[in-house]
Formats: structure tokens, sequence, C-alpha cells
């Protein structure tokens, strides 16, 4: 009687284990599903790997990136299924980088589709008047690596339907749509929005991107 009471005890033990180990398997994979979820669909996170959207983004920022903003798209071949808003001027977006569809570039947007872009020493020109410019950097330090002359002599050139294009804040130092083109619409990932973490810019936590 004894050794069965023992045996009817371990039993028990065994299915609370598994119940208990049951519980924390499917918690598991329920915050997994919800983190590929949100990262498709609303908010990813990237880091700047280089200078060419100095000084808004410095290298080592970790940023936050607005998926849902531009739309819901459906993963893998971009294609929107519901529409929410378009980007605009001086947005600073992520996109897949047209030469490289492995990777992922940030820039501001410049023009819209139908937008005619001139540059002429440094000075941008927006459907002929000169654009706000209030985020371009322009510095010749270190040679100018993508200036190619500069690139501040540019254009005219109309942006193409569902198309954008963009440059980094850092003019003279960015390799962008003055060099490789426009970016589809359908590539854009989203519109990057707060600076949660940067090293070694610690201070930079929590920075609104404008």
């Amino acid at each position: 009687m004894e050794v069965n009471a023992i045996k009817k005890t371990d039993s028990k033990a065994v299915l609370k284990k598994k119940s208990a180990f049951r519980e924390y398997a499917e918690a598991a994979v329920i915050a997994i599903i919800l983190a590929l979820f949100i990262r498709a669909f609303i908010v990813q996170a990237f880091k700047i790997p280089s200078g060419s959207m100095e000084p808004t983004l410095l290298v080592g920022d970790h940023i936050l990136v607005n998926k849902f903003l531009y739309g819901v798209k459906i993963p893998f071949i971009n294609k929107t299924l519901i529409p929410v808003s378009e980007p605009e001027h001086d947005d600073v977006i992520v996109f897949i980088y047209p030469v490289d569809r492995s990777k992922d570039f940030i820039k501001r947007v410049i023009g819209l589709p139908g937008d005619e872009i001139k540059m002429v020493d440094n000075t941008i020109y927006l459907n002929g008047k000169p654009y706000k410019d209030e985020h371009g950097f322009y510095s010749n330090e270190g040679g100018g690596s993508f200036s190619k002359g500069g690139k501040n002599q540019f254009g005219p050139v109309t942006v193409p339907k569902d198309s954008l294009f963009v440059m980094g804040d850092n003019r003279n130092h960015s390799y962008d749509s003055r060099f490789w083109g426009f970016v589809p619409m359908e590539d854009v990932k989203g519109k990057a929005f707060i600076i949660y973490w940067s090293w070694p810019n610690w201070k930079r936590f929590l920075h609104i991107i404008d």
C-alpha cells in the first residue's frame, strides 16, 4: 500500500512538472510570435553604421522605425495591404538599398513623385525654388569619398511616379539618389522617429528624430 501511494504521488509530481513546462513553453512561443508581429508590422530597431546622416544621426545611434505609418505591408514581397499614409518631404526613412537589396539604407526624403530636383553650389532647388534645407550639412573634411566632384552640381531630374528622391544630411559625404537614382515607394520600410540608445553618445538617449 505504501509503495502504491509513493508511485501515485510521484506520478502527480511529474504531471505537475510537465504542466508547468508546457505553460512556460506556450508563453515563450506567444512572446516570440508577438515580437515577430511587432517587428514585421509596427516597429523595428536599426543601428546607424555610417556618418552619412550626420549631424542628425551619429555612428552608434540605435533607432526605432515606425513601419505602420506608411501602411501595412505583406512581409517579403513588400506589397501594401492596408495603406495608411505616404512619405513626406523631410521624413527620415529606412528603405531597401536599390543597388544591393540585402542592405537597408537611411536617408531624408527630398523629392516626392513629380518633383523636379536640381542642385547648384550646395543649394537644392525643388520645383524651381530654393529648398528650405534646415538639415543639410556641408563639409569638405575627409575629401568627400562619395563626392565625385562634390555632386554639388546635379540635375534637373524629375521624380518618377511611386518613387522618392533621397539624400543624406551629411550632403558631401552621402551615397544617395544623386548617384544611384530613386527609391521605389514599395521599398520603404518606415519612418525613423526616435533614438532609443546611443553609444558612446549616451546623452542622445530618447532623442526625437526630426
